[in-house]
């Protein structure tokens, strides 16, 4: 396996400064151009990627719809373990699998391995009693996938450019959430009895299949790393290593002089680290909704058919909102802004919710709701833009956040019970205060990075040597 300390990888980061200006830029926009071109095309499976992930994590909210419960004895609390388990896997396999995507350096064979791992728990899943047991595998198979995409994606696009990719990639949410659910209304509707098994059993056999076949394909198509994807050219891969170290990531660590351990002590003792952790895992519990959503749609008054059919549009809406949140906090480079707003007009959701039972004005706030995905993923573009130039502190970092979120998952699940319905006030108003919590701690983050950005340009002000200074010249943390 090549490592970045290889004088051959070293070779090859150098800046592209041997022309003159004028034909330089030229030539290097041009260039700039086909690489960006060449890997958002690539990028692009990511989406077919992540719609499967969440079809297959979140379709059992659609098999309750169709006799799950009833089939398999689920009474009281028990679906809502069979959902909190699933983030007791997620939990324990999230940085451990980052950190291992970042040692070996094959993102193009981890992710889609654990695809086929997590597909084919899907389809046994189908065949299994133990439904909470399945859950639980499906959480250690699909824990490296998000994170991993997260710190794939910082590993080739500058800060200025992640926000966006991320929303695009991830829009699998909305994809999964709007047409998977029309997806399981067809094979819910279609396939009850045939060969002698349940509809809900055949959403899981189906699924699963396709993830398995998607996984195999995607092995042939992602990207690894700059210094060590086979398909690019030299000049490409020189560009996308120079790129990033103009735009403040850390060469020195890309050369190898930040191990894996190094990385994980230094994102154990960062305190941004814990306060992004600690305000994921509310901002998890305000979202809660999402595994509920065909149970909340479903409180309409309309039968399983029209209900899934009506999850779709709340999430097309969702989806355009969050590319246009994204793309302007990545043309402005405002994070904590843009995400405010966002969880500001999810707040507006709920308390609609909480004040009507009208099927119009409940529809409607179903729609704001499905937009605050946008901010949860504008959360992710800002921790990946704040440790820019630690490439081992940030594979931690993302996975330790995304970890510790999920601790809002497993309580998430207990907050819409069945006897709170079909007005779910309660539900709504802890989810208020959820968004409220993560929302008031972001805004200390916020704070905070200012302050360092202050800090940083006086710096630059007063120092009589650059190579005294601890940061790039230029480097500010995007807030």
């Amino acid at each position: 396996m090549p490592t970045l300390s290889d004088s051959k990888t070293i070779d090859t980061v150098v800046m592209i400064d041997d022309v003159p200006d004028g034909v330089r830029c030229h030539t290097r926009d041009d260039l700039e151009r086909r690489l960006l071109r060449k890997l958002d095309l690539r990028m692009s499976i990511i989406l077919i990627l992540y719609t499967l992930n969440f079809i297959d994590r979140t379709n059992i909210s659609n098999a309750r719809l169709q006799g799950l419960e009833k089939d398999l004895h689920l009474h009281g609390e028990q679906y809502a373990t069979t959902l909190s388990i699933l983030s007791v896997g997620y939990i324990t396999m999230q940085v451990p699998g980052n950190m291992f995507l970042h040692w070996l350096g094959r993102p193009s064979v981890i992710l889609p391995c654990c695809m086929l791992a997590w597909g084919t728990i899907s389809v046994l899943s189908g065949f299994f009693t133990g439904i909470v047991v399945a859950r639980f595998f499906l959480g250690l198979a699909e824990a490296p996938f998000f994170p991993g995409v997260i710190f794939l994606v910082s590993k080739w696009y500058k800060r200025d450019e992640v926000a966006l990719r991320i929303a695009l990639i991830s829009s699998g949410i909305f994809l999964s959430s709007a047409f998977g659910s029309l997806f399981a209304s067809g094979i819910l509707h279609g396939m009850q009895d045939k060969i002698g098994q349940a509809a809900w059993r055949w959403l899981f056999y189906i699924e699963g299949g396709i993830t398995i076949s998607v996984a195999i394909c995607a092995m042939f198509i992602l990207p690894d790393f700059p210094y060590n994807t086979r398909w690019l050219t030299p000049e490409e891969r020189e560009l996308a290593i120079s790129r990033l170290a103009e735009d403040g990531y850390d060469d020195a660590d890309e050369l190898g002089k930040q191990t894996t351990m190094q990385g994980l002590r230094d994102a154990l003792s960062d305190r941004k680290v814990w306060l992004f952790s600690v305000a994921a895992m509310f901002q998890i519990v305000g979202l809660s909704f999402i595994g509920y959503f065909p149970t909340l749609c479903a409180t309409l008054g309309y039968d399983t058919t029209v209900t899934l059919l009506l999850c779709a549009p709340p999430w097309v809406f969702g989806g355009v909102v969050s590319f246009a949140l994204t793309w302007y906090s990545d043309k402005k480079q405002k994070r904590y802004k843009c995400f405010m707003v966002s969880n500001a007009i999810c707040v507006l959701a709920f308390i609609i919710s909480i004040f009507t039972m009208d099927k119009a004005a409940r529809y409607i706030s179903l729609f704001l709701m499905t937009q605050v995905i946008g901010g949860y993923l504008l959360l992710f573009g800002w921790i990946s833009n704040t440790f820019a130039r630690e490439p081992a502190k940030r594979a931690v970092a993302i996975a330790l956040m995304n970890a510790l979120g999920q601790i809002g998952g497993i309580i998430g699940a207990y907050v819409w019970p069945s006897s709170w319905g079909p007005t779910y006030r309660y539900s709504y108003a802890i989810c208020i205060v959820a968004l409220g919590v993560s929302t008031g701690m972001l805004g200390g983050m916020y704070l905070y990075l200012k302050q360092l950005n202050e800090q940083i340009e006086r710096n630059e002000q007063d120092v009589h040597d650059i190579n005294e200074l601890r940061d790039p010249i230029g480097f500010r943390y995007l807030v």
